[in-house]
């Protein structure tokens, strides 16, 4: 991928923060409602229904309709569909799927972006492959949160990131792909702004990370090689080898204590601990 844009990280007042936060909450409620409803037989667009009613009885915009020519709630990524897999109402889901959902919501002019993996039917339904593929994915996330803090540059996330990912492959006994070709990225009063946050190791240590700052640590892992390519619609990304691949997201906030992941439910405060990482909440 070329160069990762201006070298610029928006910083948020403690007020902004909060406020981003209303909307990443809304984010984490909704994908935690969608993560206990979908089931065999279900579509995409069912869950993306689902997903609109929430957010927007919740005071929320389903932010991904904000893109241009994109008119959904959500990314409904199924199996070898890395991201961006369009919901629709002949996509059924089959137990044992492995599916990715991303969603976004605003609220009051402020963003969250959120996306986890599952296995349609639960664990018991997945293959043994997929299962360790989304816990690696996860762990990699949470890694590259913990990497993100006062006084270090950004692109120490992606060397987490990477380092996580290849533990995790040696772990499982293969080698997972980290997809290059789409990043985290800043976000707040936009749903997609600078800097982009690799996830994986480059040259450079990237802006310098101050309370404040606001972004989107959201790495997409492959059983197989991470090559890809662009569906005819024009926005699914699906693996070339036909691979399967996880992806996992959170908005994350730092501010001047440690951690606050805007799109957790609980604010991050198990995976920060478990990562190591400190907790450091506005409210």
């Amino acid at each position: 991928m070329g160069l990762f844009g201006r070298e610029r990280l928006e910083l948020k007042s403690d007020e902004q923060l909060l406020r981003m936060r209303v909307a990443g909450l809304l984010v984490g409620q909704t994908l935690e409602l969608l993560a206990a409803e979908v089931r065999p037989g279900m579509t995409t667009l069912d869950l993306d229904t689902l997903a609109e009613a929430h957010i927007r009885d919740n005071g929320g915009i389903p932010n991904f309709q904000l893109v241009p020519g994109y008119s959904h709630t959500l990314c409904t990524s199924v199996n070898d569909e890395i991201v961006h897999g369009i919901p629709s109402a002949t996509k059924v889901l089959r137990e044992g799927d492995l599916l990715s959902i991303d969603c976004g919501a605003e609220v009051a002019g402020w963003n969250g972006d959120a996306a986890l993996s599952l296995v349609v039917g639960g664990p018991e339904a997945g293959r043994p492959e997929d299962l360790a593929l989304i816990a690696a994915t996860e762990a990699s996330a949470w890694a590259g949160i913990a990497a993100l803090r006062d006084g270090r540059g950004l692109y120490d996330v992606g060397a987490a990131v990477e380092d996580s990912i290849v533990a995790s492959g040696e772990r499982d006994g293969r080698e997972y792909g980290i997809v290059e070709d789409y990043v985290g990225h800043g976000i707040g009063r936009e749903m997609h702004m600078d800097p982009q946050v690799p996830n994986y190791r480059v040259q450079g240590k990237g802006p310098t990370v101050r309370p404040g700052a606001t972004v989107c640590i959201e790495p997409m892992v492959t059983l197989g090689d991470q090559a890809n390519h662009v569906l005819a619609d024009d926005w699914t990304v699906s693996t070339d080898d036909g691979a399967r691949a996880a992806h996992w997201e959170h908005s994350v906030a730092v501010t001047r204590g440690g951690l606050w992941v805007l799109t957790a439910v609980d604010g991050g405060a198990a995976g920060l601990a478990a990562a190591g990482a400190t907790f450091a909440p506005l409210s």
